[in-house]
């Protein structure tokens, strides 16, 4: 132990530490100043930025022997307070800088450092001041981040004041189509807002501190394990094995359809007979701290037989390969589509056919904040889960057969969120934190280390696809035909329905009236396949716009007039058959036209040898909802104060459930001209809200959107008087009238039939997009300069909250497009191995048109937003490297060195 005194926030602290412990952990745990986050621990995210001695460091690489007495530290704590804001914090509010939050506490540090250091940065040096320091951020594409520090060294340079960073509520009340700042801004950016690391710090005394041990193969048979000597080690309580797990020590994937030849129970809980992936649980090491835990997981013994490990989908699918799961075949779910008329004879007779192969990789969400979350049994003896889960009831119903547990004795509750992406649509860890809890009895909390997170969660699943188009000398498609195969990993959960988006938006945005493909679902012994932003449109809408560039070559037109003729009108249909429910397209594209035409002046007046410029455009479409007659549930309930309280259990990824939530309510109630902050948010607890289902899909604006405002026009409704004014609380008790109303919402929709034709969804997300690059010749290395998206979402709820999910997902679309994958376990492992786009990686110039068509089936006219803006980017550059340099790429990621050996091919 070593003893320093240092001054933190100006005062004066004496610490007793470890000397291999890191300053980051010294100031959580031992100081209580949790604003300072951990993610990957290694220095390559900046959560856990702090100055010191006036110097802007990653507190987690600094160890706490190196530290001197006397040294000078700040944190966000000593930048500002909720009730006397900063003028970065401020700005970070005013322009949306906290999404998810998890990274703001170090952007602000680091803004604080820079701003001392050069208060009047331009845009391009605060861009290389953030990629310096390593400042990284997955939910807003950078971009107001970089408005914001602009204008907060506007205010500290005296030229504009803190109310001009002030939200000025309009005179007509309304914050429905505004940028209303979301509730959790203000502890967001002063770091009060709790994390579940940060919970965990607050647990009651007696709680235990998990670690996993984890399978380092593939593919193995399990022979016995022995924890006898980890049970020995210091501190460790219990070592928790498949023995322990009450029930069926499975977690279900929900089969969606019957032809599904699984039957969904392929997950263990913990590991039993078969290790199916790397890092596989196979025990749970329940110890009195983190360091105990992690050092007697290390000691449980494993006997394993080595099984032949399928880490493609082509190897899982060869003649001689055994069943992954015995008793269920490797391909196992194939899905159809066929419209119209038989394709053979349109592609026998079409003046032009042009077909192409394609692959979309495993790309990894890559969250700052690694997986975290806790269970105890509560007073009523209910098994409590706390997690980053953004579907809590989806996920009590999936984990409570695997525990034993009848759902009704269970409780699931979404902690405040460090992003997902996707990830948390599948249960990662409530199941093991709940089985530690029962089988010890006491409150257990565990918190995955990036390379876990990593390792262990579920990522894209892999497509490999082929495509062909026949359509007239003019440009008319007449059809197509599909071929695709998902790699979906050991786990079978939301496969199928994954295959499915193959034939719903393979093609989709243009009118073919004839199509006709198959796909598969394929069992591998790779990561698991989970939900990720886009859920099959960003793989299934790659192949389908790449070859469409691919047939405006051959045909010789350009490429966005050929999209211009086909994209949906009156009497169009999507892939599946459905009209359409507007048709925006064709405005869209009008619209994206001279952008279009501009870029592409100023690509060929600024290419030379050195560095080619292209640009390249794309479609993007995406249903706001789960398919069929989707249900979301929300209350609404008058308080004593004349407050309105709505109970919500919209999940929060980061994107903003609060302001979604807070939004549509306020545009429902304003009947009664109550303020936004007269209504209190309930959100994301089973034991207090109805069931919203999970957050995916996009969905929750939708469907939770209606609910809400169901719940809310009820109580409206009950409070009207018939002289048009409203009742009092008072008056609703003397009259015996009910206070909390139960909104509800279905989907006018019904599923696909077993050729994919159908009406899925009721509301669709549209995006058209154009991305300038640049081709380095000599290394193949391409930057993108440039992206913009024409974007229809119906009516926007909030600006800030869909401005931000669009800079972000344009942002994982370059990431998808470039440099993201996980494929080699160990070389894919950490943020820099795994392709994590930094700031100098994401352009500064991302541009959004918006096309606001009211939806007939939205709230207030409003679809979903979140996954669109990552169905399109990834082809837009791909078409616009070819535009530049001549070099197709048909396997991402286009890595320099597959542009290079394209240009020297």
């Amino acid at each position: 132990m070593i003893k320093r005194t240092i001054k933190v926030n100006d005062v004066e602290r004496m610490v007793i530490a470890e000397a291999d412990k890191s300053l980051a952990l010294v100031l959580r745990e031992n100081l209580g100043l949790t604003s300072v986050k951990v993610g990957c621990s290694t220095g390559q995210c900046g959560s856990c930025t702090v100055i010191l001695d006036g110097k802007v460091i990653r507190s987690c690489t600094r160890k706490w022997g190196k530290m001197k007495n006397g040294a000078r530290i700040l944190t966000l704590e000593g930048v500002g307070t909720a009730g006397n804001l900063h003028p970065i914090q401020l700005a970070w509010i005013a322009y949306g800088g906290a999404q998810c939050g998890f990274c703001s506490p170090g952007f602000i540090v680091s803004t604080v450092g820079l701003l001392e250091s050069n208060p009047s940065p331009t845009r391009e040096e605060v861009r290389d001041w953030f990629q310096k320091h390593r400042n990284a951020c997955r939910c807003t594409g950078y971009k107001p981040l970089v408005d914001a520090v602009m204008a907060a060294a506007e205010v500290m340079r005296g030229e504009k004041t803190m109310d001009d960073l002030l939200f000025k509520i309009p005179e007509d009340g309304r914050i429905w189509g505004t940028k209303y700042p979301r509730p959790t801004a203000v502890a967001k950016v002063t770091g009060t807002w709790d994390f579940g690391a940060d919970i965990g710090l607050r647990l009651p005394q007696g709680t235990l501190h998990c670690a996993l041990a984890q399978a380092e193969v593939s593919h193995a048979k399990i022979l016995s394990i022995d924890t006898s000597e980890a049970e020995a080690m210091p501190g460790v309580f219990k070592v928790v094995t498949h023995k322990d797990v009450k029930g069926k020590n499975r977690i279900t994937g929900l089969i969606t359809f019957p032809t599904n030849k699984g039957d969904g129970w392929d997950r263990p809980i913990l590991c039993d007979e078969k290790i199916f992936q790397y890092g596989d649980a196979i025990a749970i090491v329940c110890a009195d701290s983190d360091k105990h835990a992690r050092e007697a997981a290390k000691k449980v013994k494993v006997e394993l037989e080595q099984l032949p490990e399928y880490m493609s989908a082509p190897a899982a699918m060869a003649e001689d390969a055994i069943e992954i799961h015995p008793g269920t075949p490797n391909v196992y779910y194939e899905q159809k589509v066929a419209k119209g008329e038989d394709t053979k004879p349109i592609f026998d007779k079409a003046d032009v056919v042009i077909e192409g192969d394609y692959y979309t990789q495993r790309q990894p969400h890559m969250p700052i904040e690694p997986d975290v979350g806790f269970a105890y049994e509560n007073d009523e003896g209910k098994l409590v889960i706390h997690s980053k889960s953004i579907g809590v009831h989806l996920h009590m119903f999936m984990i409570a057969p695997g525990l034993g547990m009848d759902p009704e004795n269970m409780v699931m509750v979404q902690n405040p969120t460090g992003g997902t992406f996707g990830y948390k649509f599948s249960p990662t860890m409530e199941a093991l934190v709940g089985a530690a809890a029962l089988a010890t009895g006491r409150p257990c909390f565990l918190n995955y280390d990036w390379y876990q997170q990593q390792t262990y969660t579920g990522k894209r699943s892999p497509q490999f696809t082929s495509v062909r188009m026949a359509a007239t000398k003019d440009g008319k498609l007449l059809g197509m035909e599909s071929d695709w195969t998902v790699d979906h990993g050991p786990y079978s959960e939301f496969g199928d329905l994954l295959t499915l988006r193959g034939a719903q938006f393979i093609g989709a945005g243009y009118d073919i009236p004839a199509i006709r493909g198959e796909g598969r679902t394929v069992c591998t012994n790779h990561a698991w396949g989970a939900a990720f932003r886009g859920y099959g449109g960003p793989e299934a809408e790659f192949p389908s716009e790449v070859l469409m560039d691919e047939l405006a070559e051959k045909l010789g037109m350009d490429p966005l007039e050929l999209r211009y003729k086909n994209v949906y009108r009156k009497g169009s249909t999507t892939p599946t058959g459905q009209d359409p429910e507007v048709y925006s397209l064709p405005e869209m594209l009008d619209k994206l036209r001279p952008v279009y035409e501009e870029a592409k002046k100023k690509a060929e007046a600024n290419s030379t040898d050195e560095i080619k410029r292209g640009v390249g455009i794309a479609l993007g479409i995406y249903g706001s909802g789960l398919d069929g007659p989707d249900t979301a549930e929300a209350d609404a309930e008058l308080n004593e104060n004349g407050t309105v309280t709505i109970y919500s259990c919209w999940g929060d990824h980061g994107q903003g459930a609060d302001m979604g939530t807070l939004g549509t309510a306020h545009e429902a109630l304003r009947p009664l001209n109550i303020t936004p902050d007269q209504i209190n948010l309930i959100m994301a607890d089973t034991s207090l809200a109805p069931n919203a289902g999970p957050a995916g899909g996009s969905r929750s604006q939708v469907m939770v959107g209606q609910a809400i405002k169901n719940a809310c026009e009820q109580l409206v409704a009950a409070m009207k008087k018939p002289d048009g004014s409203f009742r009092t609380y008072d008056e609703m008790v003397a009259e015996k009238k009910e206070l909390r109303y139960f909104g509800k919402f279905t989907a006018p929709a019904n599923n696909c039939d077993e050729n994919g034709q159908g009406n899925p969804f009721c509301c669709y997300m549209y995006g058209a997009f154009l991305a300038e690059v640049a081709v380095e010749t000599a290394t193949g290395k391409t930057t993108v300069e440039g992206m913009t998206m024409v974007a229809d979402i119906g009516k926007v709820n909030n600006f800030l909250l869909v401005d931000g999910q669009i800079y972000g997902g344009m942002a994982q679309g370059i990431g998808l497009a470039l440099t993201e994958d996980y494929e080699d376990i160990k070389k894919h492992s950490t943020m820099s191995g795994a392709g994590f786009p930094y700031i100098k990686q994401i352009p500064d110039k991302m541009d959004i048109i918006y096309v606001e068509t009211p939806r007939p089936d939205g709230p207030f006219g409003a679809s979903g937003v979140g996954e669109v803006p990552l169905c399109g980017p990834h082809p837009a550059i791909i078409n616009a490297i070819y535009n530049a340099c001549g070099v197709r790429i048909r396997e991402l990621p286009a890595r320099p060195e597959k542009v290079l050996a394209g240009l020297k091919g």
